[in-house]
């Protein structure tokens, strides 16, 4: 399972960005893809999830109002696009990934992370 995450950047505050989690090695339509975050001297911090298997999503609520998840089932991808965002909003970014097929109620399977992808938010 490869995981690979693009599209962060340097943003002013108010701006947008979209990051893009491309998946493979995987049964796409079987995994939930998570979008995490960790600032430096902080803990990671779970802000979104797609699972690929119900087509549910969840947020934080960081986030909620301001990011949207989705998926693309014809690219293995999963994208976190980020509006309005603040500087509190700095951070790497790092997607995941877990085998959840429909009716799973929790999971022991491993899960998969990308290597990070840096966001940093202006004042």
């Amino acid at each position: 399972v490869q995981l690979v995450e693009s599209g962060g950047g340097l943003v002013q505050t108010g701006g947008s960005l979209r990051l893009s989690c491309a998946a493979s090695g995987l049964n796409f339509n079987n995994y939930k893809i998570g979008w995490f975050r960790q600032a430096p001297g902080t803990e990671r911090e779970g802000i979104s999830n797609i699972t690929n298997s119900e087509g549910t999503a969840s947020y934080a609520d960081s986030v909620k109002g301001r990011f949207t998840i989705s998926s693309d089932y014809s690219k293995n991808t999963v994208y976190l696009q980020m509006n309005s965002l603040k500087p509190e909003d700095t951070a790497v970014y790092y997607c995941a990934a877990q085998y959840w097929p429909r009716r799973t109620l929790a999971s022991k399977t491993p899960v998969y992370w990308g290597q990070g992808t840096q966001v940093t938010v202006s004042s």
